[in-house]
């Protein structure tokens, strides 16, 4: 008879099991958020490292050409009298789907003598289709958009880059907007994005520097995250936006303060 009693107490009851699964559905609830934040944190520090790559090779390609940097458009511009004979840092890989022409156009660029391991030209965060999510700002020897304010210079060689440790040279944009169509900018007198600011990191994005360094960069106005998310280019003004601000000075240095 006790065998019996034993036996009947095998196993879990309905109740028992709903709890079971109440206190992993909490756990997961718990843990999740947790996982996800060290997911992009790994995927952060990767991304920062490519950049940090990118632009050694940039620097390498100024030391060995002297100290011109290289075009850092993709395609668009090349023809502009102001780039007659200078190279790409990628060639315009932005006029095509295909992932062979693609992968073609990051090999033909300037800077692939020095990395050539085509998985560091794309944040881990990157789409499957894509093998490029980083671009070049403006300032950095690409277009002259004369509409973004006065006093902003084109540089053509390193050596006149001011503070390089302020300076932007890559940024992490993903492919949004119509920044992989030459570099990325921002206005200068007016508190407005041109091209959209990147949302891929934990609300925000990665840039390097022209000293050689990379960081993460979060975005603090709720109005960027917000046009961000759109991603498309031309915002609205957004007067006092600090993030634009900081953006300028990055972009074109002493020209964006004010």
């Amino acid at each position: 008879m006790k065998g019996v009693l034993m036996r009947g107490r095998e196993g879990f009851t309905l109740i028992e099991l709903l709890v079971v699964i109440a206190i992993i559905a909490v756990l997961m609830a718990i843990l999740m958020p947790a996982l996800n934040r060290a997911r992009e944190q790994g995927k952060r520090a990767t991304c920062l490292s490519n950049l940090k790559q990118l632009t050694v090779a940039w620097i390498l390609y100024a030391d060995e050409n002297d100290d011109k940097i290289v075009n850092g458009d993709s395609g668009e511009f090349l023809n502009h009298a102001e780039h007659k004979n200078e190279l790409q840092w990628v060639v315009a890989d932005y006029i095509t789907d295909d992932l062979e022409e693609k992968k073609k156009a990051i090999m033909a660029g300037a800077l692939f003598p020095y990395v050539k391991n085509i998985r560091l030209y794309k944040c881990p965060t990157g789409k499957r289709d894509e093998l490029r999510t980083y671009s070049i700002v403006d300032s950095m020897n690409c277009e002259h958009w004369s509409n973004f304010g006065p006093g902003i210079q084109i540089i053509k060689k390193r050596m006149d880059i001011p503070n390089p440790a302020q300076r932007f040279v890559f940024i992490d944009d993903g492919g949004m907007g119509f920044a992989h169509m030459g570099g990325w900018s921002v206005y200068v007198i007016e508190d407005r994005w041109w091209d959209p600011p990147p949302i891929r990191h934990g609300k925000g994005t990665t840039f390097s520097f022209a000293d050689g360094h990379s960081e993460y960069w979060k975005w603090n106005d709720p109005r960027t995250i917000e046009f961000g998310l759109l991603q498309r280019a031309r915002s609205e003004p957004q007067p006092g936006n600090e993030d634009i601000r900081k953006s300028a000075i990055g972009v074109w240095g002493a020209a964006a303060r004010r």
